[in-house]
């Protein structure tokens, strides 16, 4: 067996995932990385904030970081979303800080989730997080946030990115590979 593109890619120009997680901490961009991915794509976009419940969301803009108690629920929702939404196509935007999350987040799904990891330093979160409006998360929780972080590792269907770089930069380094991962595993 060897691997080719497909003959009909101008026919069928989607990649070869149906389900992406943009994965990290507060204020790495996972909001709009994920939109700028879903509208490139023509999938649904769900920001995963708003499927945290009430009490978690009260807690984190009280400064109280989330155990794994506490978000197991949410992590429930947003592989819920993934498995409703993946046959047409989703990108879901959720910190998945730990290899356990983004493992349960794939095993109940029951599709292929690929994640993707804009990776961004600490004085650009900070940054970020101090100057966004509107946002229940508190600056103060993002040391707890990289506390938890585990980075994907290799074996796990992830992309990681350099978060500094631009937005339609980031975008196209997702495509490039989303596309790269299709071309790799076509079959002739």
């Amino acid at each position: 067996m060897t691997s080719t593109p497909l003959a009909d890619d101008t026919a069928n120009p989607m990649p070869a995932t149906r389900a992406i997680v943009v994965m990290g901490v507060s204020g790495c961009g996972k909001t709009t990385l994920g939109g700028r991915i879903a509208a490139a794509l023509g999938y649904s976009f769900v920001e995963g904030d708003d499927l945290h419940p009430a009490a978690n969301v009260a807690r984190m803009s009280a400064g109280i970081a989330l155990t794994d108690e506490d978000r197991w629920p949410w992590l429930d929702r947003v592989a819920d979303t993934i498995r409703t939404l993946g046959a047409t196509g989703c990108v879901v935007s959720c910190s998945a800080l730990k290899r356990a999350y983004r493992d349960h987040i794939r095993a109940q799904a029951g599709i292929n989730v690929t994640f993707v990891h804009p990776e961004v330093d600490l004085p650009t979160l900070a940054h970020r997080m101090e100057t966004r409006p509107g946002h229940y998360m508190p600056p103060s929780l993002l040391d707890s946030q990289l506390a938890t972080l585990e980075r994907p590792d290799t074996d796990e269907s992830a992309i990681r990115l350099a978060g500094i770089l631009s937005p339609e930069a980031l975008t196209s380094q997702v495509l490039d590979h989303l596309f790269d991962i299709r071309l790799r595993t076509a079959d002739v």
